[in-house]
């Protein structure tokens, strides 16, 4: 697969958060903000395949859809095509880079859960109230995929440039 070799957290953190508030589900916009901005030549299917986990799958409240779409992008660059066991190199390292963003959003979330359901719990999700905290959560789980990329593949965090 093709990726660009520069790319901005923060443009990609960003672009995340105006998908979201452009109509995509959080799990769809950090799928769309990796795929556009490391402009990877995959269908846009891709961001297809990450609508049913929205709002903790389908609207279930189990993990976060944000999460989810980020733990989709590290599969979809990091992931494997062929049936190698569970000690394929790919699969370990893929499994390895999806715990390090779950642990860290476990953190960064302030609230120690992954789980939609205990994320939005203080908000009325009829109203919309949460919105601007997943919001939030999604430009956060963006930029960490797009930072862990970034590290992996050894490309340039142009933000840095700029500093």
């Amino acid at each position: 697969m093709n990726i660009k070799n520069e790319a901005s957290v923060d443009k990609i953190r960003k672009d995340a958060e105006d998908y979201f508030r452009g109509g995509y589900f959080c799990c769809e916009a950090v799928m769309a903000a990796i795929r556009d901005n490391f402009e990877l030549d995959v269908p846009k299917e891709v961001i297809a395949m990450a609508t049913g986990m929205a709002v903790g799958a389908g609207h279930s409240g189990c993990m976060c859809g944000a999460l989810n779409g980020g733990i989709l992008a590290l599969g979809l660059l990091f992931g494997r095509t062929e049936q190698n066991g569970p000690k394929d190199p790919k699969a370990v390292k893929c499994m390895e880079l999806t715990n390090e963003l779950h642990t860290w959003f476990k953190e960064a979330s302030g609230k120690n859960s992954v789980c939609c359901r205990v994320l939005t719990k203080e908000f009325d999700m009829g109203k919309g109230e949460h919105k601007e905290q997943c919001v939030r959560y999604t430009g956060l789980c963006a930029g960490k995929v797009a930072e862990i990329v970034i590290r992996e593949f050894g490309l340039t965090n142009t933000d840095e440039e700029t500093a």
